[in-house]
């Protein structure tokens, strides 16, 4: 009998791994990995490795969920050593448990290695503390992507979160969640980031209020896979970050003649450089 373990990828950069998950990668006869994980993290495997590529993405899986549980029992039980790959940290949003629960449950020895999650690493590659004595005490992460049988998410509560909320896998759901927000009572001056493709080469960004992050993500072009940050930790997210985008509105621009080259969104609201 082989084994399986989950790996975590970390959020995207390769050097974010841990070296305990690099090391299951080099020793793997069998690497099953998804669609995010950077593929330089797969030029580690030996020669010999097979890679199989499950291709998990929103909405548009290239193998089932179990298709790939029965993956991994074939494997192990063929006596590999399985590397499942997993972008960020397989236990958040990354169906670990699941599989976890289901390998055991056939008699197969499986462990875990942790990995970074862009939960937290996404908003400290553009500048952003996911809490800060001044902003926020907690925080909270929400997957953007529930299955179809899901109950819908309490926004009543949600809108009334303090300190930190970060949305994974929402940019397809950005439109639901600002209008549900608002429309339960979250200010629109509070601050809003979205960071797209975290600590990767291609990481850009941006921020904006509320009302108006839709507009900055259109202008920016920003798209998935991103993470979306709603709090006042937004305010500080690093204009000299790597691909940083700032916004501007037209009253921006109006206003910039008597203020200057920074932003004011109020007393729930955060005041960035817009200069550039």
């Amino acid at each position: 009998m082989g084994h399986v373990t989950l790996v975590g990828a970390g959020p995207g950069d390769p050097d974010l791994i841990t070296v305990r998950g690099r090391r299951c990668i080099e020793t793997a006869d069998v690497i099953v990995y998804d669609h995010l994980v950077n593929p330089v993290m797969l030029e580690w495997r030996r020669d010999d490795a097979e890679l199989v590529n499950v291709g998990k993405m929103p909405s548009h899986h290239l193998v089932t969920q179990e298709q790939i549980n029965a993956l991994l029992v074939r494997l192990a039980k063929q006596g590999k050593r399985v590397a499942r790959l997993k972008s960020g940290d397989p236990f958040v949003f990354g169906r670990g448990g699941e599989e976890r629960q289901f390998l055991l449950g056939q008699g197969v020895p499986c462990e875990v290695v942790p990995g970074v999650t862009s939960a937290i690493a996404g908003p400290a590659a553009a500048g952003i503390p996911i809490t800060h004595r001044d902003y926020a005490a907690q925080f909270h992460v929400i997957t953007g992507h529930r299955k179809q049988s899901a109950k819908e998410l309490d926004w009543s509560v949600i809108a009334r979160l303090e300190g930190t909320v970060v949305f994974l896998m929402g940019m397809a759901q950005l439109p639901h969640i600002v209008n549900e927000l608002l429309a339960h009572g979250k200010s629109e001056g509070t601050p809003v980031a979205v960071i797209q493709w975290a600590t990767r080469n291609e990481q850009r960004s941006t921020v904006a209020d509320l009302r108006h992050i839709e507009e900055a993500v259109r202008l920016g072009g920003l798209g998935s896979p991103a993470l979306i940050v709603v709090g006042g930790v937004a305010r500080l997210i690093d204009p000299d970050s790597p691909g940083f985008m700032p916004f501007r509105t037209p009253d921006d621009a109006a206003g910039s003649r008597d203020s200057g080259n920074r932003r004011d969104f109020g007393d729930d609201g955060m005041e960035i450089c817009a200069g550039q």
